[in-house]
């Protein structure tokens, strides 16, 4: 009887070992409420100005979490916006600041083209929660990219996040 015990242990124990879930990731992330949040504080904040706006807002990995789109907003703002995004997300910097690092030096103008998705231009921000950088906000279709990005700002403040 105690074989049979034992020999049930030792075979049965790879497999309930193998059974045990794994740990998930405990990387700070941008949660899809958080995101639609500061989306529609940046559209809203736009609006309030009668700036016609769209509004992306993306992950770390910079995927697409919200795009707003507001009303009469132009047809280019949804990749404006996307570009701003992204590109504040991959730099962890604000755009405006990016764009006059490139203008700053000549040498510097390759940053343009590291990715085509990128925007570098007023109107994007990075989104740090707890000081981890999770994403990135963009806004695009206002006459100048510091109301776009003032815009943006408003969408951080209205989650707590910081740029």
């Amino acid at each position: 009887m105690i074989r049979s015990i034992l020999f049930a242990a030792v075979i049965l124990s790879p497999a309930a070992v193998m059974a045990q879930p794994k740990a998930l990731p405990t990387a700070p992330y941008l949660p899809l409420e958080l995101a639609s949040q500061a989306a529609n504080a940046a559209v809203k904040a736009c609006a309030a100005q009668n700036q016609n706006v769209s509004v992306a807002v993306v992950a770390r990995d910079g995927s697409t979490k919200v795009l707003l789109k507001g009303d009469n907003a132009g047809p280019q703002t949804g990749s404006a916006s996307q570009g701003k995004a992204f590109a504040a997300a991959a730099l962890g910097r604000d755009t405006a600041a990016v764009a006059a690092f490139i203008s700053s030096n000549p040498a510097n103008a390759g940053m343009r083209d590291l990715d085509p998705r990128m925007v570098i231009q007023g109107g994007g921000l990075p989104i740090r929660i707890g000081g981890a950088l999770v994403g990135g906000i963009g806004v695009g279709g206002a006459p100048t990219g510091d109301i776009d990005a003032a815009c943006a700002l408003a969408g951080l403040q209205a989650i707590g996040a910081q740029e």
